[in-house]
C-alpha cells in the first residue's frame, strides 16, 4: 500500500511539518517532463540522506495573482496537480498561498523564514528557470550561492528538450490549442487529462444512438474544439470512448462543452466525477447539414477512436490519492 500523500498548507502547525525534508520547488502546472526531472532529483537527494521528499508549489498560480483579468489556461487545477504529484513517489506537497504578502516577500526572507525556519529543508531541487521572491530576484544561482552557508544541498536541473525544443507548460498549452495531442502527451509524459462532474445536457445524443456524459470545462480551457479519442477513469475503472469538445455548431453553437460517448457502457453517470484523458485528436469540429450525415461521421469517429485507443492500451496519467 502506497504511503499517504500529505498536503501542508500555510495553516498547518509547524509541529506537523516533517523537518529535514528535501523539496522540489516550482509551479508544476501540468507536471511535465521538465517538472518530473526536478522531482526525480529531489527524490534521489532524499533517498541518499534518508529524508522525505516534498513538492513546494503555489496556489493560485502567480500569473493569476499578477494578472487577475487575463484569461489563464491552466493545464492542471490545484487538485489535478496534487494528484499528479502524488503519483510521482513524493511524500507530500507544500502548497503556499500566493497572495499580496507572499508576492512582497524578498527572496532572502523567503529562503530564511519559509524554507529554513518553517520548513527546515535539508535540500532543494529546482529547474534552471525558476524564480521566486519580490521582483523574481530569487534564482537557482542565488540558492546555489546560499547553500553552503545554510548547510543545505541544492540541485539545479537543466531544461529538457524534445526535438531541440524546450519542454514547458506554455509549449504544451500551444500544442493543446492546436490539437497536437501526441506532442502534448510527449512533453507531459502521459496524456493530458481533466476531471469534472457529469451534468445534464440536452440529451440529443440518446436520439442519435450516442448518449454522452457531459462535463463543463473551465471557461479558460484552451483545448482545440474538435473530436478526440479519450480514456476515462471512474475511480480505478478505465473506459474507452470518443469525445467532442466544442459548441455543437450543428445544433446550438452554445457554450463549450465536453461530451463523452463511452464504448460498450450502460449506466447512469450523472453527478459522478470522471477523469478524462485525451489520447488522440481525430478532427476539428464541423457543422453538418443533416442528422444522417452527422451520424455517419460519428460512426467513423468512433471507429478511429477505437483504433487509436487500441494502439495505446496503457495511455493514462499516473494519479495518486489526495485527501
Amino acid at each position: 500500500m502506497a504511503p499517504q500523500f500529505t498536503v501542508i498548507r500555510d495553516t498547518t502547525p509547524q509541529s506537523a511539518i516533517p523537518k529535514g525534508a528535501v523539496v522540489a520547488m516550482g509551479n508544476f502546472d501540468g507536471v511535465h517532463l521538465g517538472h518530473r526531472a526536478v522531482i526525480a532529483a529531489a527524490l534521489e537527494m532524499a533517498r541518499a540522506h534518508d529524508r522525505p521528499a516534498l513538492a513546494l508549489t503555489f496556489e493560485p498560480h502567480p500569473r493569476r495573482f499578477f494578472s487577475p483579468n487575463t484569461p489563464q489556461f491552466r493545464l492542471t487545477d490545484e487538485r489535478a496537480k496534487l494528484r499528479l504529484l502524488a503519483g510521482t513517489g513524493l511524500a507530500g506537497a507544500v502548497v503556499m498561498t500566493f497572495d499580496k504578502a507572499r508576492a512582497g516577500t524578498s527572496a532572502q526572507d523567503f529562503i530564511h523564514h519559509e524554507l529554513i525556519d518553517r520548513l527546515g529543508v535539508s535540500g532543494i531541487a529546482v529547474g534552471y528557470d525558476f524564480h521566486f521572491g519580490k521582483g523574481r530576484v530569487g534564482s537557482p544561482s542565488l540558492l546555489v550561492n546560499e547553500a553552503p552557508r545554510l548547510g543545505i544541498e541544492v540541485d539545479v536541473q537543466p531544461h529538457i528538450d524534445i526535438d531541440e525544443r524546450p519542454v514547458s507548460s506554455s509549449a504544451i498549452r500551444i500544442a493543446l490549442a492546436e490539437g497536437l495531442i501526441d506532442e502534448a502527451t510527449t512533453m507531459l509524459g502521459a496524456p493530458w487529462f481533466i476531471s469534472g462532474e457529469v451534468i445534464h445536457g440536452e440529451k440529443r445524443g440518446r436520439d442519435l444512438g450516442y448518449p454522452t456524459a457531459n462535463i463543463r470545462l473551465d471557461a479558460n480551457c484552451g483545448l482545440k474544439h474538435g473530436i478526440y479519442a479519450v480514456r476515462v477513469g471512474r475511480g480505478p475503472e478505465r473506459l474507452n470512448g470518443v469525445a467532442s469538445f466544442g459548441r455543437r455548431p450543428t445544433f446550438d453553437n452554445g457554450a463549450p462543452l465536453l461530451e463523452i460517448f463511452l464504448f460498450d457502457f450502460k449506466g447512469d453517470l450523472y453527478g459522478q466525477t470522471l477523469d478524462c484523458a485525451f489520447v488522440g485528436f481525430i478532427r476539428q469540429e464541423l457543422k453538418f447539414e443533416g442528422i444522417d450525415a452527422l451520424i455517419r461521421q460519428m460512426d467513423d469517429d468512433s471507429a478511429r477512436a477505437r483504433a487509436m485507443l487500441a494502439a495505446a492500451p496503457d495511455a493514462f496519467p499516473r494519479l495518486g490519492t489526495v485527501d
